[in-house]
């Protein structure tokens, strides 16, 4: 009885062991058909849109998206500096961009947790080529207000074609090179060479700081003109002229310009009733800490957008300026105690 109880363990537990190795083999089988069906859907071909673009298709070298096939790149497919290389990646993009002292888009940031990403990017890269904001035209990556609008208005994936360039932020550095800098800081030295090069660094940036407010305002003037998507443009100029490293007098991180540039952007969509667009800059608007909220709600600048979008608009700057008192509440008492009627 003893040896048949001992006999009937050992084959249950037989049992349960292949069942286990069964199970465990399954898993792993349809980890990896998981796994191969991601990998064959991260860089699906853009799909082909309708209508067309105000500005001058021309002048931004348009041509076709090209049908991207295939898996997602592997460590073998990996770019090498200075080759050029094309991704599809469907929004919302984990890259952000700045914009060189050239004028041309650099990747500065990288966050998955933002939004889609391809393993291929890496900052430093520069952007040479970009899926217009409509249809399947792509635009020579050469105005930076374009691209970032083209990013923004553009429904469904976007197509980019950018150069590798292995981490190099010599776009964003004023002036580096000198020899005698370099000399004086391989031996921890200070001399005439160090002192040039930092005139010399704090000359360019108020160059840098006096041409970032003529295209401000130029964006100004050209939103007081009704001429809202070229406004666009250049507030988009402004906020990646944003200087690296900047803290200010209270240890602010961004400059103020940038924070009213991002206001301003938000109100020009407003303007052309693009109330999605208008949300989501003013959303980024906030997030980078701009804090006049008595515009926000009451400003003629989102007159537009608080008029069509009520619940998402007050439901969005609650987020940032919470009211003292629920307009619920508020309402509840004015007819509880009839204020307000005649």
């Amino acid at each position: 009885m003893a040896s048949r109880r001992v006999i009937s363990a050992v084959i249950c537990a037989s049992l349960l062991a292949l069942g286990l190795i069964f199970m465990r083999g399954s898993s792993e089988t349809l980890s990896r058909a998981t796994a191969s069906a991601t990998m064959h859907s991260f860089a699906k071909p853009l799909p082909r849109g309708q209508g067309s673009f105000r500005v001058s298709e021309r002048a931004m070298g348009i041509r076709k998206v090209p049908n991207l096939r295939g898996c997602a790149a592997t460590s073998a497919d990996m770019p090498k500096t200075g080759d050029y290389y094309e991704v599809n990646i469907e929004k919302p993009i984990g890259i952000s961009f700045a914009r060189g002292n050239d004028g041309r888009a650099y990747i500065i940031k990288l966050d998955e947790r933002k939004g889609n990403l391809d393993p291929r990017c890496e900052v430093g890269d520069r952007l040479d080529e970009i899926s217009a904001s409509f249809g399947d035209d792509v635009w020579k990556a050469e105005n930076f207000g374009q691209i970032m609008y083209a990013i923004r208005t553009r429904v469904g994936g976007l197509y980019f074609k950018f150069e590798k360039r292995d981490g190099d932020m010599s776009f964003l550095e004023i002036d580096t090179k000198d020899v005698e800098f370099r000399k004086e800081r391989r031996g921890g030295n200070y001399g005439a060479g160090t002192r040039e090069v930092q005139m010399r660094n704090y000359i360019t940036s108020k160059e840098n700081e006096r041409a970032r407010n003529e295209v401000f305002n130029t964006g100004l003037e050209l939103y007081e003109q009704g001429k809202y998507e070229d406004a666009i443009y250049k507030f988009e100029d402004v906020l990646g002229m944003e200087p690296p490293n900047y803290v200010g007098d209270d240890f602010r991180r961004i400059t103020p310009m940038y924070e009213i540039a991002g206001y301003n952007i938000a109100c020009c969509f407003s303007k052309l009733r693009q109330w999605e667009n208008s949300l989501g800059a003013l959303r980024d608007c906030l997030n980078s800490g701009y804090e006049d909220f008595e515009k926000v709600r009451n400003g003629d600048g989102l007159a537009e957008l608080r008029e069509a979008e009520e619940v998402k608009f007050q439901a969005l700057l609650d987020r940032y300026d919470e009211p003292v008192f629920d307009p619920k509440l508020v309402e509840g008492f004015k007819n509880l105690f009839g204020f307000g009627k005649k």
